[in-house]
């Protein structure tokens, strides 16, 4: 094996999450080159990470211009690659697969990709561990290499520096945030309106966790600071002077550092939760109705990693509901989902984690 290409183009989540094919190859291949193609603003998560893979971006224009995109596929195309693994498989990355000449060319089963590919991978509807799906399923994609399952890596990590470590202790000291007591991230809105927990029931979790003898850090972005003052103001009084909202990473690489200082991480679904899990945090996750726990649900052992969804609680209101009712009905079903319905799995999982962590 001389040449392996890894697609994955999206969020930040799924390039993490992908990492571990990569990881896998260079211990099945250690001469090999693995070239990991990504997103070139998803880059952050990983630019720090010890990585004997090449990483290649799939730039903003390669979107925007078909003409660049058939420039940048051919060439990929002359580089010749022996095997090419598409954890994507959408159309950009079809036009990749089908001018390469690569042997071998894996991806998930898909109506109407069959043709390109040399061998297509069924995902399974179950997991069969606590890795989760969405890990399970990475990993189906090296079957046809046929390498042997001692070599796999099946936790995606995220390397932080000693100077990102210490500017993030530097900031929270600059707050006079607490050192020697636990601190807590709130993850209060999701990557979409469609994925955020009512705000007033996110006000409503924040309290619960205020309970606690905890230091809480609410992480959103510049652009959302309205949306998080909404969450702020809906808190209890007492909350609020537990919270340090001010506090916040410039970047991406300042987020990872400050999650990496607190002792658990809940909220909302999203790329901060499979951040704050290769930082090998304890995360509580809440699901948004349309998205399936099952899939993102990743080692969940009912102390460490827990999520909730609100199938779980009111199963009767999925029976005989495909995804697209259940999107258009979103709303409706997020204000449904009331924190009391969690409320002593959420007491559990800080218990549970702050004595861990004595």
């Amino acid at each position: 094996m001389k040449k392996i290409l890894v697609i994955q183009q999206k969020m930040i989540g799924d390039v993490l999450v992908s990492t571990i094919l990569c990881e896998t190859l260079c211990k099945a291949y250690p001469t090999a080159q693995i070239d990991y193609l990504i997103y070139e603003n998803t880059y952050p998560v990983i630019s720090e990470n010890d990585k004997n893979y090449n990483v290649i971006f799939f730039k903003n224009e390669y979107r925007d211009n078909k003409k660049a995109l058939i420039s940048f596929a051919l060439s990929l195309k002359e580089q010749n690659y022996d095997v090419i693994i598409d954890a994507y498989s959408k159309l950009e990355s079809w036009l990749i697969v089908g001018l390469s000449n690569a042997k071998t060319k894996i991806s998930f089963k898909k109506k109407i990709s069959n043709l390109l590919f040399t061998h297509l991978i069924e995902r399974d509807q179950q997991p069969k561990t606590n890795l989760g799906l969405v890990i399970e399923h990475r990993l189906k994609l090296l079957d046809p290499l046929k390498i042997s399952k001692d070599l796999y890596v099946t936790h995606p990590t995220i390397k932080i520096t000693d100077e990102e470590n210490e500017n993030a202790i530097n900031l929270l000291k600059k707050h006079n945030v607490n050192l020697q007591k636990p601190i807590v991230m709130l993850n209060i809105i999701g990557s979409s309106e469609t994925k955020t927990y009512p705000l007033k029931h996110m006000a409503k979790v924040v309290d619960m966790v205020a309970k606690s003898d905890v230091q809480i850090l609410l992480n959103y972005i510049p652009n959302q600071i309205e949306t998080a003052k909404k969450v702020l103001n809906l808190c209890s009084v007492e909350t609020q002077k537990r919270i340090f909202f001010n506090v916040l990473g410039n970047n991406l690489r300042g987020l990872l550092a400050l999650l990496n200082q607190c002792s658990f991480v809940i909220g909302n679904d999203g790329g901060t939760m499979n951040m704050a899990k290769a930082l090998n945090k304890p995360t509580f996750i809440i699901f948004s109705p349309w998205i399936e726990k099952i899939a993102w649900s990743t080692f969940e052992d009912g102390i460490k990693h827990i999520s909730v969804h609100l199938n779980d609680y009111k199963p009767d209101l999925f029976k005989n509901k495909r995804l697209k009712q259940i999107k258009k009905e979103n709303n409706n079903l997020y204000n449904l989902f009331l924190p009391e319905f969690f409320g002593d799995l959420l007491t559990h999982f800080i218990k549970s984690n702050l004595i861990n962590e004595q």
